[in-house]
């Protein structure tokens, strides 16, 4: 599963760079606009795959404590 985000978040950052490239090129504001939007998406997802993966952990261990009730 890491892989396959890892692989995604990539092709994110590249199509960032490449955005920004052309709009360096034809001078547009928009595209400038859309890269950024694109990269920060791309750290988004890497922040909440590891903020899940961490909670997801903290819940395993705690639904693996036995408690005795009287």
């Amino acid at each position: 599963m890491l892989s396959t985000i890892l692989i995604l978040d990539v092709a994110l950052v590249a199509w960032s760079l490449h955005l920004m490239q052309e709009s360096f090129y034809h001078r547009e504001f928009s595209l400038m606009l859309a890269a950024i939007l694109v990269a920060t998406s791309a750290a988004a997802m890497m922040v909440v795959y590891f903020l899940v993966g961490t909670c997801l952990t903290y819940l395993t261990q705690i639904s693996q404590h036995s408690y005795t009730y009287f």
